[in-house]
């Protein structure tokens, strides 16, 4: 087997100006961990985009290998957990921004990171899936802790057309619930129909400072956007209605009032993937194998190579892609 394997590598140098290249490392090169992974697949996330265009700082170490995300198979353990051909996955914990990642040939990782892949599951599908669509089921356990129930009104998922979105419009449908989908893109709107969407609503509706209150519209939401998008989205939730929040496109801040919550009791979720406890996230992607449709997936997964990575981060930015990317890695 050869001592080097293949990588993006995004650097910075003295005046701090990045480059992003595909080069051979040296194994030995390689960050501590204790499990070795053969990276069977990964996908191109937003945040995966940022970091290689560099649009906002998320790398914070370097040099760095990008891809928060990978599927694949033991090579080596040190631990007692996981042995040389099991089949794994990885979500988040710093991985592309403080520790090398998915976007190479092997990778070589912390045990408590990982879980076993289950077993209905593929790395390709796993990708297809990624921080994504995990995050997106997240939020729907979310919403159901809170007790919202497919019989208590629509749900509303922002940032529809994109990956958080597009999966959790096919996760709610398939478990019954009434979906609004928020978009940007009319043109897309019986691609989202498709998935399960039973109304599109533009995003302009959301996306402009709004009142304090509005009318009571659903039960309950996902949002990927915040800003102004969720503001109103509390804003125009019923009674006891709760909106899971996981992302911030539109921005991190909250031009809300205390309104909602104490005349509507209405709940904010937020919703972390990147750092969630492991039982939590075996959970998910339990729920992931019963309550996702397999055959959406593959209508809202786009299949890559290696080499256009670079191309499909810049295009994950513009806002060029639909729904899912999964990059095989199997050949590298």
């Amino acid at each position: 087997m050869s001592d080097q394997f293949r990588a993006i590598l995004v650097s910075r140098d003295d005046e701090k100006k990045q480059s992003v290249e595909i080069v051979m490392l040296d194994k030995s090169k390689l960050m501590d961990g204790d499990v070795t992974v053969k990276v069977e697949a990964t996908t191109v996330n937003y945040k995966d985009g940022l970091a290689i265009t560099g649009k906002s700082p998320v790398v914070r170490h370097w040099p760095m290998i990008p891809g928060i995300d990978l599927a694949g198979s033991v090579i080596n353990s040190d631990c007692n957990e996981f042995s040389p051909g099991d089949k794994v996955l990885l979500n988040g914990f710093g991985v592309g921004e403080a520790h090398w990642g998915g976007y190479a040939s092997i990778a070589r990782l912390k045990s408590d990171w990982l879980i076993k892949l289950p077993s209905n599951i593929t790395p390709i599908q796993a990708m297809s899936i990624g921080t994504a669509g995990y995050t997106s089921m997240l939020c729907v356990m979310a919403l159901e802790r809170h007790g919202i129930t497919p019989d208590q009104g629509p749900v509303i998922v922002t940032g529809a057309n994109g990956g958080v979105g597009s999966v959790a419009i096919a996760i709610l449908s398939k478990l019954g619930y009434q979906i609004i989908a928020s978009t940007g893109r009319a043109n897309e709107a019986e691609f989202l129909k498709e998935l399960g969407a039973n109304e599109i609503i533009d995003r302009n509706e959301l996306s402009n400072p709004g009142r304090p209150m509005g009318k009571e519209r659903w039960a309950g939401g996902i949002d990927a956007v915040g800003s102004h998008t969720l503001a109103n989205l509390l804003a125009q939730t019923q009674y006891g209605g709760a909106i899971a929040a996981c992302g911030l496109a539109q921005g991190f801040d909250l031009p809300a009032t205390v309104m909602p919550f104490i005349l509507r009791n209405v709940a904010l979720l937020g919703v972390d993937s990147v750092m969630a406890p492991k039982q939590l996230r075996e959970q998910a992607w339990k729920r992931i194998e019963s309550d996702l449709d397999m055959s959406k997936l593959e209508a809202i997964t786009t299949k890559i190579g290696f080499d256009d990575i670079i191309g499909a981060a810049a295009d994950i930015i513009d806002g060029k892609i639909k729904g899912r990317v999964v990059v095989d890695m199997a050949d590298i």
